[in-house]
């Protein structure tokens, strides 16, 4: 897997210097609308067709619209990231993040990643809920989504991020592991000065008299 392309990192904040309203209106719809009629339509599919196979294959194809839709268009042109794959002279296979150094507008910003982190979100809560009611035939489908924009969420994050945060499960795991660490720190200290603090021992009282 190659780095972020590193003459083409686009720095933190330029991307709101651009304010004008929705430059690339149709684009944005296109990046909500796709994967909306997905999920409508598997919300749907039972009051238009009492078929499956024709459910299945009707919501696959948004699915596949959109997983193409916004990789290669809508986030190039609403966020300028692009991530793609390819195949070098030996055979081996090579995914490219990239960051294009441009302005990018605001509104368009928060419209592109609101829409990519809530719609696998809720792929992924209809998955649990399937997955426990044991309605097996629906998991399949519920999964194939929840890919198609999972992937597309994951070679975004890595566009944004790039080379400074390469890999953010990493980096998360190593901020937890740090608190952790410094809370038994913590505890460990307050436990050995508590241990090691005089105690109070009961005195004798000299005009006691023993009988």
């Amino acid at each position: 897997m190659s780095t972020l392309v590193e003459d083409d990192t686009i720095p933190f904040g330029m991307e709101h210097q651009n304010n004008k309203s929705l430059p690339h209106p149709y684009v944005t719809m296109c990046h909500v609308g796709f994967r909306s009629a997905a999920l409508v339509a598997y919300f749907l599919c039972g009051l238009f067709s009492d078929s499956f196979i024709t459910s299945f294959v009707v919501i696959v194809l948004l699915l596949s619209v959109d997983f193409w839709t916004v990789k290669n268009v809508t986030g190039r042109l609403m966020v300028g990231l692009r991530w793609w794959n390819y195949i070098d002279d030996e055979g081996k296979s090579h995914w490219v993040y990239e960051s294009k150094k441009n302005m990018i507008n605001s509104t368009e910003l928060k419209i592109f990643w609101a829409a990519l982190i809530s719609f696998p979100a809720i792929w992924g809560l209809i998955f649990i809920v399937k997955l426990f009611s044991l309605d097996l035939k629906w998991v399949l489908l519920i999964s194939i989504a929840a890919t198609l924009n999972g992937a597309n969420l994951h070679g975004y994050l890595k566009c944004r991020f790039g080379k400074n945060n390469e890999n953010i499960g990493t980096s998360i795991t190593n901020v937890t592991s740090n608190f952790f660490r410094q809370q038994v720190l913590q505890n460990m200290t307050n436990l050995m000065n508590t241990t090691t603090s005089p105690q109070s021992t009961p005195q004798m009282n000299p005009n006691h008299n023993i009988v």
